[in-house]
């Protein structure tokens, strides 16, 4: 599988098979399915899932960060269900929840100038999900 490019035109890369988004800074941020094993070039591996994924232990998930707050809210997760006709209306009010631009966001900023961010989730859609949203809102908003 490896990992999803979350960017569009330009900014699109792709180094070694795998899809990235390049970051305007010049460090990517790519996402992955948490239970996609760990590879090298995923750079700093971050959940930014609110609830931890089911069967899936600390240690192999090799994490090197849990951002939690950068994850939508409850209400929104809990009314988006990760049905597909709901994903651009997700997508509109996940962007609104993420113009508050709080400290999880800023670390997730921080991380991206020192080198490659894996964003990673827990949904088995690589289409429709958070970090590909979330993604995208950090390139847009570097």
């Amino acid at each position: 599988m490896g990992t999803v490019p979350v960017a569009k035109g330009r900014e699109r890369a792709n180094i070694h098979g795998a899809g990235v988004a390049m970051a305007k800074t010049g460090s990517a941020f790519r996402i992955k399915r948490v239970y996609e094993p760990p590879e090298k070039s995923d750079g700093r591996r971050v959940l930014v899932d609110r609830l931890w994924p089911r069967g899936l232990s600390k240690e192999d998930a090799a994490l090197d960060g849990w951002e939690k707050d950068a994850a939508p809210s409850a209400e929104l997760r809990k009314w988006f269900g990760h049905l597909p006709e709901r994903f651009a209306e997700f997508s509109r009010r996940y962007r609104a929840e993420l113009a508050h631009d709080g400290e999880a966001l800023a670390h997730l900023r921080e991380l991206a100038r020192k080198g490659p961010v894996t964003l990673l989730y827990g949904a088995h859609d690589e289409e429709h999900n958070q970090a590909r949203v979330l993604a995208d809102w950090l390139n847009e908003h570097r």
